[in-house]
This record gives C-alpha cells, sequence and structure tokens, in this order.
C-alpha cells in the first residue's frame, strides 16, 4: 500500500539542492559522453578493430559491440544497486565514474587490427562491458540521489535534470567530434583523430571526480541507516519476494521498455538512418541531430515539472502512443527532406530482386568470410544493400534485378574464382549502378538538395517523444520502489528495458532491414514495443507522484 505525500504549495530549491542537482548531472553527462563516443564513431572503430571481415558484417559487428555494453548494464545495476542500498549512493556511483572513464580512455590508446590481430576486437567489447557495468551502476544513484535530496511535488522537475544528461552527454560527444574533424583532414581523422574525443575523456574524469567528492551521502539513506533500517540483502529482498517483483516487472514492461525503444529511435536509430540509409554526409548528419537535440533538451524539464502537475503515468503513455502511431510517416517524411532523389527514385522506379528463395543468404555472416559474391541472388542484395537501395524479393528461376523496367542478370559465379570471378561481379556491380543512376537513385545524398530546416524539424518531433517518456521516468521509478531497495530495484529495469530493449535497437532493426530489403521495416521494432508498452501500462502501471519516498 503507498503512503501519499502532501505537496507543499511554494518551495524555493535552496542553494545545496542546487549543488545536489548540479554535480549530479554534470557528472552523469560526462559519463554519457563516454558511453556515446561509440555510438557516434561507429563507421570509424569498425574500420579500425574489425578490418578483418567484409564491410557489412564489420559494422554489424560494431554495431554488436555498441549494444555489448547495454547488454551488461542490467548486470552493473544488480552488482552496484546492491552496494549502493547497503554502503551508500554518494560513493557507489564515484567508483562506477572511475570504471567508466578510464575504459574510454583506453579505448583511445587502444592498436587496431591490423596491429594486433583478434586481440584489438576483443579487448575492445571487454572495455565495453566495463563501460556497460558502469553504467549500470551509475544512473540509478544519480536519479535516486537527486530524488532523496527533492522535496515532495517537487522531484519530477528536480529528477529531470537527471534525464537531460543522456541528451547532452550524446550532444557533447557530437560535437567534440565535429570539432575535431573539422581541424583536421578527414585523411588523418580517418587514421588517427577519432581518437581524440576518447583521449579527453581523462579530463572529464578528473573534473566529474572533483565535484561529486564535494557531495555529502543522501539524507534519506542517512537517516535509514542510523536507524539501522537499512537492507541486508537487497537482491533478495527487491527480487525473491512476489510483491516487489511484481512491481519491477510492471515498471519493466508498463514504462521502461517503451520509453527506451522511444529514447534510442529519436536519438540513435534515426542518426544511422541518416548516414547509413539515406547516405547523407557524416558531419552534416551529425551537426542535424546535435540542433535537434538541443532545442528538444528543455522539454525534459518541462515534461518532468509537468508530471508533477498531472501525474508520470500519461505522459509516458502518450509519447509511447505518439511514437508507435507516426514513426513510418516521420522516417518517410526524413527520406524525403534529407535525400530527395531517393525518395523520388523509389516512386517512379522500384527495385526488385528476382531469384530462388533457396540461393538468397542472410546477409549477416559471424565469421566474415562470406563476402556474398557467389550467389546471383546474394551478390544483388548485398550491392543494393550497402547502396541504401529498397528492394523486394521475388521468386524466380533465374537472379535478376528489376530496376523500372530495366532488368539486369545477375551472375551465377558458384564456377568462377579469383580474377575472373572478381571481373564478373564487378561489371554486374557497374551495370546495375549506372541503372540505378539513369532513374535517379543517388549514392549518397546532394548536400545542396537537404533540406535542412525540415529536416531538423522532423528530428525536433522525434526527440520530443522522448522528452515525454524519458522526462519523468526517474521519478516514476524512485516513487514506485520502497528506499531499503530503491537503487537496486528500479536500476534492474531501467537497465532491461534500455540496455536490452534499447541497446539493441539498432542492431536489431539494421537486420531487420537487410533481411527485408525495405528500408522502413526496421521501424516495426520500436513500433510493437511502443504499443506493448501503453496497453500493457494503461492496465496495471500505478500512477505515483503523491507518494511518500521516505516509507
Amino acid at each position: 500500500m503507498s503512503v501519499e505525500a502532501e505537496e507543499p504549495k511554494h518551495h524555493k530549491s535552496t542553494p545545496a539542492e542546487r549543488k545536489v542537482i548540479a554535480a549530479s548531472s554534470l557528472g552523469t553527462v560526462f559519463e554519457w559522453y563516454d558511453f556515446y563516443l561509440y555510438g557516434s564513431l561507429a563507421v570509424s572503430i569498425s574500420t579500425h578493430f574489425f578490418s578483418g571481415v567484409n564491410e557489412t558484417t564489420g559494422f554489424i559487428f560494431a554495431l554488436a559491440a555498441f549494444a555489448a555494453g547495454f547488454a551488461v548494464r542490467p548486470f552493473g545495476a544488480l552488482v552496484f544497486g546492491r552496494i549502493g542500498d547497503i554502503v551508500g549512493r554518494k560513493n557507489t556511483f564515484l567508483v562506477t565514474m572511475a570504471i567508466m572513464g578510464l575504459s574510454t580512455f583506453i579505448v583511445g590508446v587502444l592498436p587496431g587490427y591490423e596491429a594486433i590481430g583478434i586481440a584489438a576486437p576483443i579487448a575492445l567489447v571487454i572495455l565495453r562491458l566495463l563501460q556497460g557495468l558502469a553504467l549500470g551502476g551509475e544512473y540509478g544513484g544519480a536519479a535516486t540521489y537527486v530524488a532523496e535530496h527533492a522535496p515532495n511535488g517537487k522531484r519530477g522537475l528536480y529528477t529531470s535534470w537527471i534525464q537531460t544528461t543522456a541528451t547532452f552527454g550524446l550532444f557533447l560527444s557530437l560535437v567534440v567530434i565535429m570539432v575535431t574533424r573539422l581541424s583536421m583532414s578527414p585523411e588523418a581523422f580517418a587514421a588517427w583523430g577519432w581518437r581524440i574525443p576518447f583521449l579527453l575523456s581523462i579530463v572529464l574524469l578528473g573534473v566529474s571526480l572533483w565535484i561529486r567528492m564535494q557531495l555529502s551521502e543522501s539524507p534519506v539513506f542517512q537517516k535509514m541507516k542510523e536507524e539501522g533500517a537499512t537492507s541486508k540483502a537487497p537482491l533478495a529482498e527487491a527480487f525473491g519476494r512476489w510483491g516487489n517483483l511484481r512491481v519491477v516487472l510492471i515498471a519493466l514492461f508498463g514504462a521502461v521498455a517503451g520509453q527506451a525503444v522511444v529514447w534510442y529511435t529519436g536519438q540513435f536509430y534515426s542518426l544511422f538512418f541518416l548516414e547509413r540509409t539515406l547516405k547523407v554526409e557524416s558531419l552534416t548528419a551529425n551537426a542535424l541531430i546535435a540542433i535537434a537535440l538541443l532545442l528538444g533538451a528543455p522539454l525534459f524539464v518541462f515534461f518532468g515539472w509537468l508530471s508533477d502537475k498531472i501525474g508520470r503515468k500519461p505522459i509516458i503513455m502518450a509519447g509511447c502512443a505518439l511514437a508507435a502511431l507516426t514513426y513510418f510517416p516521420l522516417f518517410g517524411a526524413l527520406t524525403e527532406a534529407a535525400n530527395p532523389a531517393l525518395a523520388q527514385a523509389q516512386r517512379v522506379a522500384p527495385v526488385s530482386v528476382h531469384a530462388d528463395p533457396a540461393t538468397c543468404s542472410f546477409q549477416f555472416d559471424p565469421v566474415g568470410r562470406n563476402k556474398f559474391d557467389t550467389q546471383g541472388c546474394d551478390i544483388a542484395k548485398a550491392f543494393l544493400a550497402k547502396a541504401g537501395v529498397s528492394y523486394r524479393t521475388v521468386v524466380a528461376d533465374a537472379p535478376s534485378v528489376h530496376v523500372g523496367d530495366r532488368v539486369i542478370a545477375a551472375p551465377d559465379a558458384t564456377t568462377l574464382a579469383g580474377p575472373d570471378k572478381s571481373a564478373r561481379v564487378a561489371a554486374f556491380q557497374k551495370e546495375l549502378r549506372a541503372a540505378l543512376d539513369d532513374v535517379g537513385y543517388p549514392s549518397a545524398a546532394d548536400p545542396a538538395r537537404v533540406n535542412r530546416p525540415l529536416v531538423v524539424a522532423l528530428l525536433f518531433l522525434l526527440v520530443l517523444y522522448v522528452t515525454m517518456v524519458y522526462g519523468p521516468i526517474a521519478a516514476l521509478l524512485v516513487e514506485i520502489f520502497p528506499t531499503r531497495i530503491r537503487y537496486t530495484a528500479m536500476s534492474l529495469p531501467y537497465h532491461i528495458g534500455n540496455g536490452w530493449f534499447g541497446g539493441f535497437l539498432p542492431t536489431t532493426a539494421f537486420a531487420i532491414v537487410a533481411a527485408t530489403g525495405d528500408i522502413y521495416s526496421g521501424l516495426w521494432y520500436p513500433v510493437v514495443i511502443a504499443l506493448f508498452t501503453l496497453v500493457f501500462g494503461l492496465y496495471v502501471l500505478p500512477e505515483t507522484r503523491t507518494r511518500d519516498i521516505d516509507a
């Protein structure tokens, strides 16, 4: 049974409260900066650490290594959540910050595949795992720490500043990358300049640790500790008792899963879509995303404040509903705005691959040895996937590609080898590229035709949904669990949702697109999960804004 708290009619934040919010938020910004550098530099990392495999496989591996950091976040939540509920909030997130900063710095000095072979990607994945573990302990600690300093009726507002940190961390990473790119030649950045943003993390680590050392322990936790009311076994208490475990599941499926896919679609998949699918130049894509993030960031605080007035649940549910209903038209409009030539070509000259399904492979090779250059179907699909061209598959005996009214026979290279095979595949690719060019399929987005204001407006809408679902979520998670197990209990559903449902979104969506040939099909993943959370949450998620978190 929840305890209701009286809401003070007037409360001005004190200098001590503002210091708590600023120090906790700034430190968390730097952690997110560290974590998201990897995602922002996935293409460079793919080149340097997965160069032993083909390009498509290498990029998927890079995304998978990115997702590995998310995969272990729930385990970090368990480890550091338990420590935070036993030892305290402050010291725990000092440790997580040190692990994160050092892991990021080491990525900047780690030799690539050409220097140390397979040890390079293995070491990279280990560092990503350490980052994921650290982030798994950071967020819950920061959100709990701020919430336990907040007065009743202000928790949505106070914790919403923590919610801005992920966006500002991503924004900071994009800005640092852009400044680094602009300060040197493209060749220098590709060779070694991409390491600079990682190396800078050691400076941010020092600043963050100094700031957080100035803080004292949470008053709610300190009081509980003085009274001897802390949990001796927070893991068993949080997950071994059905009453608490039930709340964990409700929080996960009724709020966090939907929040996670909306967050990662709006702030990460949109960037991958611009760069990889629409072929917008990387610097331009990063700049457009950064502008949208900067414009949308204040809305985290707005929706946190609004959730103190009307509740957490209606805002989160509305964000999930809007995302599920509008993602397909929004991404279609994004294609029209960012690469109108591609959108026009898809309408007037649809592409189809005609082949026997038995000869078509799934366009992902886990060992990196298949270049999809033997069967005609594979050769055709591999080229179209790399070119960012949508296509449908039609059952036929002989493999061919139909571009509008033109038919290009796909080569059967099963009996060829060496130079003959390479020449035959190259000739087919050249003919297919010429056919695509003739009907208007661009090899890259024309910078002069990118409608930048419209692209920013569309990206802003995607970020708006993010702020709706993410702004109030920290307050909801803090309020839904009791103080003695709060750090542990709230961290696990948050990091399962964001680490697994959200973190695997880019890889999953990319694989769906590669399998179906439809550049928009990857959106089904966030749409289905957002709809599930909407339905489940409407029925079982409680409203928490008036709860007394001291109980």
